[in-house]
This record gives structure tokens, C-alpha cells and sequence, in this order.
């Protein structure tokens, strides 16, 4: 019987498809191969754009900036912590809660990245304390998406500043970690909240999938 492939699965192989593509147009020099992997690129767009309802132009906009060897996007996320409530904001597109974070900029180094993603978010500064986890984004629980990506969770200190909701945010408070509200699933899953806090309380090593 025939093994039927669920969206999650899907998502990989599109994932997977793309990045052989764009890896082999970076570095063939055979002009045959490079029709072959702009196919491949092709086939790869055609299932994202499908399973993910993404306008076709989207994707070879973006494919055509993204080049070089391809690998996984990188996503930042703090951890911070007041009389044992959590941080979280409330994301304004689905309305969902999650950890103060975002992309990874160019130019930023992973603790740079996150401490300015605060900043911006919540109006705090912070400074970086520890990794608590290198965490696969295919791996727990998210909402299929069209990129693979590494999520980065760390452990942050206040230093200063007054919170205030930024512009991406309907809302910002401190949660009891034992009672999350909604989640905004596509950023952040309970697992990657409850062994983030786990591992601060009972100093145990840093996650690593």
C-alpha cells in the first residue's frame, strides 16, 4: 500500500527540493545541468506555492536573492523572566502569543540579533545570559512552512527600558508559564517553552536537536 505523506512531510520534501536546486545552480557550470536544477527549482516553487496558498512571484523573487549554498533561515528567540512570569507578546497577524524574537539579520551575531529583536518588541534592553536551545523547526509540532529554519532560544537580563508594544503587536505582558495563552504556533510551540524553562530552573544542558 502506498505511504500517504502529510502536509508536514510535503513541506520537507518541497524544503529539500529547493535547496538542492539552488545549491546545484551555484555551483554548476554545465549548462545542461543548469536547466535541470532551474526545473527542479520550478517544481519545488509550484509545491510551496500550492500547499501554502503564496503567490508564485514571491517565491522566485525571493529564491533569486536567496543564493550560494543553501541553508536553514535563523530564528531568535528570548527567554525573560520577572518574579517567575514569562515574557510574551502578542502577534498582531494571527493574533497568537510568543516569545520576543524574529529573524536573524545579516551582520548580527546571534546574541546581537536577539537583544535588538527585544528591544524593538518590548522596549526592553537585555543582554544576553546563555543558550538554552538550537531547536529544528521541522521537528516539534509547528505548522508546515515553506523554509527550513533553526530556531535559536535564549536566556535574556533585563538591563533597562520600559515595555511598550510595538508596531507588529496588539499586546505584551508577563505570563505564568504553567497557564500559556494561545500560542502563535508558526514561532513558538509549548514544548520549546516548557524545556526552555525547565532547563533554567534545573540547569540542565542546552537543548540541541
Amino acid at each position: 500500500m502506498s505511504e500517504v505523506l502529510n502536509d508536514n512531510e510535503l513541506a520537507r520534501i518541497a524544503q529539500r527540493l529547493q535547496a538542492l536546486a539552488q545549491t546545484g545552480l551555484t555551483y554548476t557550470k554545465d549548462a545542461y545541468d543548469r536547466e535541470r536544477y532551474e526545473e527542479l527549482m520550478g517544481i519545488a516553487e509550484r509545491m510551496l506555492t500550492a500547499r501554502f496558498d503564496l503567490p508564485e512571484a514571491t517565491l522566485k523573487n525571493l529564491h533569486k536573492v536567496d543564493t550560494g549554498y543553501a541553508t536553514p533561515k535563523t530564528d531568535v528567540r528570548a527567554i525573560i523572566l520577572h518574579e517567575g512570569k514569562l515574557l510574551m507578546v502578542q502577534e498582531s497577524d494571527d493574533k497568537g502569543w510568543s516569545l520576543p524574537g524574529g529573524w536573524a539579520d545579516i551582520g548580527d551575531s546571534p546574541a546581537q540579533a536577539v537583544e535588538r529583536e527585544v528591544r524593538e518588541e518590548t522596549g526592553l534592553e537585555v543582554k544576553v545570559s546563555r543558550l538554552l536551545g538550537v531547536w529544528d523547526r521541522n521537528q516539534h509540532g509547528h505548522p508546515p512552512y515553506p523554509w527550513h529554519v533553526y530556531k535559536l532560544i535564549f536566556l535574556c537580563e533585563t538591563l533597562g527600558g520600559e515595555l511598550a508594544i510595538s508596531h507588529e503587536s496588539l499586546d505584551i505582558a508577563y505570563v505564568d508559564p504553567n497557564n500559556l495563552p494561545p500560542l502563535s504556533l508558526t514561532r513558538i510551540v509549548p514544548e520549546e517553552i516548557h524545556a526552555s524553562i525547565r532547563s533554567i530552573r534545573e540547569n540542565e544542558p542546552v537543548w540541541c536537536d
